[in-house]
């Protein structure tokens, strides 16, 4: 093809900037003036050493991390977006506009390992902080669910196939030449699991899944007899780990439901399409009237929810900087009436000496708990909670923060859009003219560019 005419582009220093570019009424526009970088960059300026290359700045890798989680975005396509959006660009801290990506995908994932939980907590409650009053109520709404891992449904054929794969690869890594590899053997016992409700059926799959442990534990102690010293020493935790795969019964507790996953627990939800769920257990807490989120935690063990409030109102105390007088809860955290100080409410059959009046503002608070609900459900479908991908547990407490505070970042971008609907809407009505000073001259200053 002909190779076509260079353009010869603006020079920087002509250029202007974002600032006098984009419209100032954009919700994303006002969020980048609101929120506190300053206080980011300095609580994150301990992570960095002094010595080394210079590093990305904080209020842009700050600035990715909410984006990705607001509109629902993975690591790649959220840098891959940025290049295209102004807007964006300017909310990460940029002056100009850039046409290459600010970094690489992956350093999202270092950047989130250093900071920590710590520091995403930090961001979430400057979230939170926002929306001033609305998050200082005394009462609060409390409820737990289930963050799923990025774990297939685990049965016995799954780890025991994936515990074979993997004693495969790290054979023929380390040039390890095994007695036998029994691929075959391995293969026909798969397949013996089609169909393996069929009463014919039956027999056959419960033979080949025992010919899969058998195998499995085979290979695993052929390893660790012709492995060298060092590499036996570094793969010991994996090892442990396939032999307790191999050794559990269904009843057992504490049970290995993913290889590479294995913190993970099995939460029954007695729901009729999902009667079982497989990740971490996560609380969640919600100030009464405003629907401000203002606790968000991920639990390492499948605790009574009862057992978790203390921790759940800790963080609401470092979020609101108060202890709050009232939570509102579900009748799972039935047997908890008072946490350090705060009255828990639970639903239950009214006493006989409860006033009308009384039993009104009850009903009244009781309602007003369901709303946690279609909130628990927005952060699943619309903030990457319905599914966690982050490694490890610190993934999973890094995910709930996040989601949480996507939640009340879209909160806030949603009220000052109606916001600045009501003020067009009321000088159309009080002037013939429907634009506004401030609007005119924008309209004036995008005519003389446009020229």
């Amino acid at each position: 093809m002909r190779s076509k005419a260079r353009v010869e582009v603006q020079r920087s220093f002509l250029m202007p900037t974002l600032r006098e570019q984009l419209d100032p009424r954009q919700p994303l526009y006002q969020l980048a003036e609101k929120l506190p970088w300053g206080e980011f960059e300095e609580a994150f300026a301990g992570y960095y050493s002094a010595d080394g290359r210079p590093a990305k700045a904080v209020r842009l890798m700050v600035g990715l991390l909410l984006l990705k989680q607001l509109h629902n975005l993975g690591d790649e396509t959220v840098v891959a977006q940025w290049v295209q959006n102004p807007y964006w660009q300017f909310f990460c801290g940029l002056a100009e506009f850039q046409w290459s990506v600010p970094c690489d995908p992956s350093d999202l994932v270092y950047f989130r390992q250093r900071i920590g939980e710590e520091g995403v907590a930090l961001i979430f409650a400057a979230s939170a902080q926002l929306h001033g009053k609305k998050a200082q109520e005394s009462e609060v709404v409390i409820d737990s669910t289930v963050q799923e891992k990025a774990v297939t449904y685990p049965t016995d054929t799954k780890l025991c196939r994936r515990i074979i794969e993997r004693c495969w690869k790290l054979a023929d890594r380390h040039e390890i030449k095994l007695r036998r590899r029994y691929r075959k053997a391995v293969r026909h016992s798969l397949l013996a699991q089609r169909w393996r409700q069929h009463p014919k059926r039956c027999k056959e799959a419960r033979r080949g899944v025992r010919r899969l442990k058998t195998i499995a534990g085979r290979l695993v102690r052929e390893l660790e007899r012709k492995l060298p010293a060092e590499v036996r020493e570094n793969q010991g935790e994996n090892f442990a780990r396939y032999r307790k795969v191999l050794a559990q019964k269904p009843k057992d507790s504490g049970k290995i439901y993913s290889l590479h996953e294995p913190h993970i627990y099995c939460v029954a939800k007695g729901k009729e399409h999902k009667k079982y769920e497989f990740g971490t257990k996560a609380s969640l807490a919600m100030t009464k009237n405003g629907g401000v989120l203002v606790a968000a935690i991920a639990h390492p063990e499948n605790s009574y929810d009862g057992h978790t409030l203390p921790e759940v109102l800790e963080q609401v105390e470092v979020v609101q900087g108060q202890r709050p007088k009232i939570a509102i809860v579900d009748r799972g955290y039935r047997g908890s009436k008072e946490v350090d100080g705060t009255e828990i409410l639970t639903p239950n059959r009214p006493p006989k000496d409860q006033t009308p009046q009384e039993s009104k503002a009850m009903r009244k608070r009781f309602r007003r708990r369901c709303a946690i609900e279609p909130t628990i459900a927005h952060l699943k479908s619309d903030f990457r909670m319905a599914r966690n991908y982050l490694r490890g547990f610190a993934g999973d407490a890094l995910n709930v923060l996040l989601a949480a505070t996507a939640w009340n970042l879209r909160k806030w971008l949603r009220l000052l859009r109606r916001y600045i609907q009501f003020i067009r809407q009321l000088f159309t009505s009080l002037s013939p003219h429907p634009a506004t000073s401030a609007e005119r001259v924008f309209q004036e200053r995008l005519d003389y560019s446009g020229k």
